[in-house]
């Protein structure tokens, strides 16, 4: 991992530590001028393991974002769920040797992305952000001033990668009323690790989550997260909106996809639908927010300030189909106003 962090200019690797212990001597003996802005943990060391190191390191060195890597395993994905709980902001699964190892580009990519973009965020904390003007927005910023009648959205679905299990958690706690449409989720993430990601997000606010399953009639005010390794399509069947697991091939490299969700759902809700981008790697969302805006529904963006990637949002952005583009809180409250009273995002 240090010799990939390496290959980047602008990444410079300060400190490496054999265990937990080791990591915990160097953070608490530098200046606070000097410790890193970001902290790569492994979970599995020895002596000191990076579960009992990371309460101490956050102690120790307050301001330093802590990304954790796992094994890609059922007791991986747990570990990893309850770090994030215990205040590491985010993770990489660190490949098994029959996927290839850590060799593969898209590990390394990854692995970089996150390093940046929790270090930007930590150099400069998030603020609301303005609109760049720079960005050709099709639409109003506000779908109040947008053609057509206002009408309550029959689902809202988001699209999620890296930063997303943060960026989903802050969201899923400022959901705080009941919703009038169910909350359909891709999150890139691997299988297993869904599991546990629906489970950490039903312990933080008042929203039922919990994972897909094949044939799930979607009820209102629940969350559903598309199960790792498969996509998640929306049929309506007699009028009720029904889940379908999907095992067709990759989109964007990416199983579960964005695309084929919105796609599915664009047919089943005839537009009537609010999207939201969330932070992540790639345009993953592209394709089909083309769709759900052309079928009359909204598409919120999360502003690049407060994403760790600003990719996939980003592109979603710049091709001037996002109705907004908010951070999480405000993307939190459209969702409830547009669901409560029929108003649209």
């Amino acid at each position: 991992m240090s010799r990939m962090l390496a290959t980047d200019p602008d990444i410079k690797v300060i400190a490496k530590a054999v265990d937990g212990g080791d990591a915990l001597g160097q953070l608490t003996a530098m200046a606070s001028a000097d410790r890193p802005q970001v902290v790569l943990l492994d979970l599995e060391m020895p002596r000191m393991d990076g579960m009992t190191a990371l309460p101490l390191l956050l102690k120790a060195a307050p301001g330093t974002a802590i990304i954790v890597a796992s094994a890609l395993s059922q007791r991986g994905a747990a570990a990893t769920m309850a770090a994030l709980r215990a205040g590491a902001v985010d993770y990489v699964p660190k490949p098994s040797a029959s996927a290839g190892g850590m060799n593969g580009g898209q590990f390394q990519a990854e692995l970089v992305a996150k390093i940046k973009g929790w270090a930007r965020m930590r150099r400069a904390p998030s603020t609301p952000a303005a609109v760049p003007a720079r960005l050709p927005l099709a639409r109003s910023l506000t779908m109040e001033r947008s053609c057509g009648p206002a009408v309550r959205p029959r689902a809202i679905a988001i699209g999620s990668s890296t930063g997303g299990p943060q960026a989903l958690a802050s969201l899923v706690a400022r959901l705080d009323r009941p919703l009038g449409a169910p909350v359909i989720v891709v999150q890139h993430m691997p299988a297993g690790f869904t599991t546990l990601l629906a489970d950490h997000l039903n312990r933080i606010g008042t929203l039922p989550c919990s994972e897909a399953k094949e044939g799930d009639k979607l009820l209102a005010g629940r969350l559903y997260l598309a199960p790792g390794d498969k996509h998640l399509l929306i049929k309506d069947v007699g009028g009720t909106l029904v889940a379908q697991l999907g095992e067709g091939p990759p989109e964007n490299f990416c199983r579960p996809a964005v695309d084929p969700m919105l796609r599915s759902l664009v047919a089943a809700c005839q537009g009537r639908l609010l999207v939201a981008i969330l932070t992540g790697m790639g345009s993953d969302g592209l394709a089909g927010c083309r769709s759900v805006s052309s079928a009359g529904g909204s598409v919120l963006a999360q502003d690049e300030a407060t994403s760790v990637v600003w990719g996939m949002p980003g592109a979603v952005a710049k091709a001037g189909i996002a109705s907004a583009i908010l951070n999480i809180e405000d993307i939190a409250s459209r969702i409830l106003v547009a669901s409560a009273d029929g108003k649209r995002a």
